[in-house]
C-alpha cells in the first residue's frame, strides 16, 4: 500500500471540544496507524504551543520533511499555526477570528513541506482551513460538516469563497443535509462520508483515486539519452500571425523576429486556424536564413463554452465549437500534443476546474507562464495545478505583436517530432524577462482594432518591403 503525506486542517482551536476536532483526531490517528505520515494544522489558544510549533518550523527549514518524521506510527504531529481569539456570543460551531500571522505560518509550512494531500475541514473564510486551501501545493480534499450555519454566514463572501473552492480536487459531506445544502450554494459533487469509524477507510479510497490521476514522473530513458547530446535551444510555444483575426503580424515578420530573438523553435498557434502555422512551416523549411527556426504547427481552438486548448504537431485544422473532450480527442487522433494555455486566467476563455479535471489524463503539458496574463496569481495557480498533478510545464509569449515574441522562452534540448519534444520538455528550464503588458497590448490594439482593414493591408505591405530590403542588404554584406 502506498503511504501518503497528509495534512488535516481544522478551523477551530485544537483545544476546542467539538465534533469536527474529534473527527479529525480520530481520522488522523487511524491514518497514522496505517502508515501514512500525518500532520494536523490547527489554531490554538495556547501561546506556549504556538511558540513551540514555530520553533520547530524554524528548526526544520534546512530539512522540511523532518516535520513528518515519526508521524506514521499512530501519533500525528499537531502544529499550532497561530493563536486565536474566541468570538464572544457566537454560535457554538462558529470558528474564532483568524489572527493575522496564521496565514503567514500556514503559507510557510505548506511551501516547505512536500505533501500529497491537504485535507481541509470547513474551509470557509476567514479560517485556518481556508488559508491552507489558498496556499496548498498539494492535492486538496475538502470536508464539510455543518448543515446550515457556515454556508449561510459566508454567503456575503460567496465569490471569494467559491474561487478557492475551485481548488478542491474532491469534496465530502458528513451528512445528507450538508451535501444538499452545499450542492445548492456551491454546486459540485459531494461524496457522503459520515463522521464514523469507516471514515478513514473512505478517505484512503479518495486519496488513492486522486493520486492515481497524477501523471507519471518517469520519462523515456532511451529518448533522454539520445537528447542529451543535442544542443540547447530556446523555444516559444504560443504565438499568433495575421491568420488570427486579432493579430496583424505577417508570417514573414514573425519568422524574422524569431531569428532576431535567438529562438530555435516556435509554435504558431493561431485562433481556430492552421493556415498561418502551415505557411510558417513551409517558409521556414525553404529559407536559407540563419539561424534556422523550427516551426511547430499548432492551433488554439475555442471549444463549446469550455475554454481554449492548443494542439501542437497537428496537420489538419480542428473546427471550433466542439466540446473540450471532442477537441482533445481530435488532437490525439492527429498524433498531436494537448497543451492547455493560460488555464486559470479569468480574462481569457478558459476551461473551468471541473472540465479540466475531466481531460486531465490526456493533457500532455500545461502553460504555467504567460506574460499576457494581467494578474500574476493566475500564472501561480497554473504552477500549483501542474505541480500537484505532475503535468509537464510549458510557457509561451502568446504574442499578438512581433515585439512580444520571446518574452518568455523554454530552454530545452533540440527535438524532432512530438515524442522527443515531450521528453525534452520534461527537463527544460523556463526563462522569463520583464516586459510591459500595457505596451504590447497597446501595440496589438493599434495594429488590429484601431486600424481600418485597408490601412492594415498597407502596413503589412510596408513591413514586408522593409523586411525584404533588410534581407537584401544582409545578403550583399
Amino acid at each position: 500500500m502506498t503511504a501518503f503525506s497528509i495534512a488535516h486542517v481544522t478551523p477551530y482551536p485544537w483545544e476546542a471540544e467539538n465534533e469536527v476536532n474529534a473527527h479529525i483526531k480520530r481520522v488522523a490517528g487511524e491514518l497514522s496507524r496505517r502508515g501514512h505520515r500525518v500532520l494536523v494544522l490547527a489554531p490554538s489558544r495556547s501561546q506556549g504551543k504556538v511558540r513551540s510549533s514555530r520553533k520547530a518550523l524554524r528548526a526544520a527549514r534546512g530539512e522540511p520533511q523532518s516535520l513528518l518524521e515519526g508521524t506514521d506510527r499512530g501519533s500525528p504531529r499537531v502544529i499550532a499555526v497561530g493563536e486565536v481569539l474566541d468570538v464572544a456570543g457566537g454560535a457554538r460551531r462558529r470558528p474564532p477570528a483568524l489572527a493575522i500571522d496564521v496565514a503567514r505560518t500556514v503559507e510557510e509550512l505548506l511551501s516547505m513541506v512536500e505533501l500529497d494531500f491537504v485535507h481541509v475541514h470547513e474551509p470557509f473564510a476567514p479560517s485556518t482551513s481556508n488559508a491552507a486551501l489558498r496556499h496548498s501545493r498539494a492535492l486538496n480534499v475538502g470536508s464539510f460538516h455543518a448543515s446550515s450555519e457556515h454556508v449561510l454566514s459566508t454567503l456575503v463572501a460567496r465569490r471569494f469563497v467559491e474561487s478557492f473552492f475551485g481548488r478542491l480536487d474532491a469534496r465530502t459531506a458528513s451528512l445528507p443535509a450538508t451535501a444538499e445544502l452545499m450542492e445548492r450554494h456551491f454546486p459540485a459533487e459531494y461524496r457522503l462520508v459520515p463522521d464514523g469509524e469507516q471514515a478513514s477507510s473512505e478517505f484512503e479510497e479518495i486519496y488513492r483515486g486522486l493520486a492515481a490521476r497524477r501523471h507519471s514522473l518517469d520519462g523515456d530513458e532511451a529518448l533522454q539519452a539520445r537528447l542529451a547530446a543535442r544542443p540547447l535551444i530556446d523555444v516559444d510555444l504560443h504565438m499568433h500571425t495575421d491568420h488570427s483575426n486579432d493579430c496583424a503580424t505577417p508570417v514573414e515578420v514573425l519568422l524574422a523576429s524569431a531569428r532576431e530573438q535567438g529562438l530555435g523553435a516556435i509554435a504558431v498557434t493561431d485562433h481556430n486556424e492552421i493556415s498561418g502555422a502551415l505557411e510558417a512551416s513551409r517558409q521556414a523549411a525553404e529559407s536559407d536564413a540563419r539561424p534556422a527556426v523550427k516551426v511547430i504547427v499548432g492551433e488554439e481552438v475555442k471549444t463549446a463554452g469550455q475554454g481554449e486548448v492548443i494542439g501542437l504537431f497537428i496537420q489538419e485544422k480542428i473546427p471550433r465549437g466542439l466540446s473540450l473532450q471532442e477537441t482533445v480527442a481530435e488532437i490525439k487522433r492527429q498524433g498531436g500534443i494537448v497543451y492547455v494555455p493560460h488555464p486559470f486566467d479569468r480574462m481569457h476563455s478558459v476551461p473551468d476546474y471541473e472540465h479540466l479535471l475531466r481531460i486531465i489524463d490526456d493533457v500532455d503539458a500545461i502553460e504555467i507562464f504567460n506574460p499576457r496574463v494581467a494578474i500574476g496569481a493566475f500564472n501561480d495557480e497554473a504552477v500549483r495545478f501542474a505541480a500537484k498533478y505532475r503535468i509537464i510545464a510549458g510557457a509561451g509569449s502568446d504574442s499578438h505583436v512581433a515585439q512580444g515574441l520571446g518574452s518568455v522562452r523554454i530552454r530545452m534540448r533540440d527535438f524532432d517530432g512530438p515524442q522527443e519534444f515531450i521528453q525534452s520538455l520534461r527537463d527544460a528550464d523556463i526563462l522569463t524577462r520583464p516586459s510591459s503588458l500595457l505596451y504590447v497590448q497597446a501595440l496589438k490594439f493599434l495594429q488590429t482594432r484601431a486600424t481600418p482593414p485597408a490601412a492594415r493591408r498597407a502596413s503589412k505591405a510596408r513591413r514586408l518591403k522593409r523586411l525584404g530590403r533588410a534581407h537584401g542588404s544582409s545578403g550583399r554584406s
